[in-house]
């Protein structure tokens, strides 16, 4: 744990130690009583350091508590847009009762782990409706493919080409990007040039924006429900999140 990190969570402890001086006897407080009030809470400290290590993670678990609880109503307050974005390509079941949004960009390693682990959990739970988010943030290559693959749903083949690019072998580029285009039976000059339509820059604003609104900074990211699930998740991960947000 960093030093900084350390004092943002050692100091509402030190307020709370503080407590019963407050008000006028605070003020009262010469700067001889403030320094052996404050050489009080070193020793004690010093001196029991298990109490020490019980108040940091009391405050951290505080801390992710307030996190958690501020990122819940960030979703809640953007179910709409997450959720029922008449842009945004759905897999899976359209009229699934259990919602899964995934935030991703082609380039990333961890969103190509996952992909075939979305597609077992889709392919096994038919009621599960997957909201794509093109989210694309590692390199001009991650936009074009985010702008061909938005182009590509225009023509109904968005599906196909989503599992094409992360079936890849090699890395992600433009060359490889029209590659899957053209092995879809598209003409890749024609997508190519609806890629940088203005509608497409209007998707993947909205996409930033809504990022940012729920802080995300990474991909993949998932949401279910009232669920934030960043990084690459297991299976069983998913299975669980979605059982919740069925009973809630």
């Amino acid at each position: 744990m960093s030093f900084r990190r350390l004092l943002l969570l050692f100091m509402p402890i030190v307020a709370l130690t503080l407590s019963p001086l407050r008000g006028h006897a605070a003020d009262a407080l010469t700067q001889v009583q403030t320094d052996q009030v404050n050489k009080l809470i070193h020793d004690y400290f010093l001196n029991n350091p298990k109490a020490l290590i019980e108040a940091i993670e009391h405050a951290e678990a505080s801390v992710k508590e307030d996190e958690q609880g501020q990122a819940k109503a960030a979703l809640q307050s953007h179910r709409e847009e997450l959720e029922q974005d008449p842009t945004s390509p759905v897999l899976g079941n359209p009229k699934g009762d259990v919602t899964i949004v995934e935030f991703f960009d082609y380039r990333c390693p961890y969103c190509k782990v996952t992909a075939p682990t979305l597609q077992t959990l889709i392919g096994q739970d038919r009621k599960v409706r997957l909201v794509m988010k093109e989210f694309p943030i590692l390199g001009k290559e991650s936009v074009f493919a985010s702008r061909v693959a938005l182009a590509v749903g225009k023509h109904g083949k968005y599906a196909e080409f989503h599992q094409a690019m992360f079936a890849l072998k090699t890395k992600v580029d433009d060359a490889q990007t029209l590659e899957v285009v053209k092995s879809l039976g598209l003409d890749p000059a024609q997508i190519k040039q609806e890629a940088q339509g203005s509608d497409i820059d209007v998707i993947l604003k909205h996409n930033y924006d809504l990022a940012k609104q729920l802080n995300l900074s990474g991909t993949p990211a998932f949401v279910i429900g009232d669920t934030l699930l960043p990084g690459a998740v297991e299976l069983k991960d998913f299975q669980d999140a979605v059982a919740t947000a069925r009973k809630g």
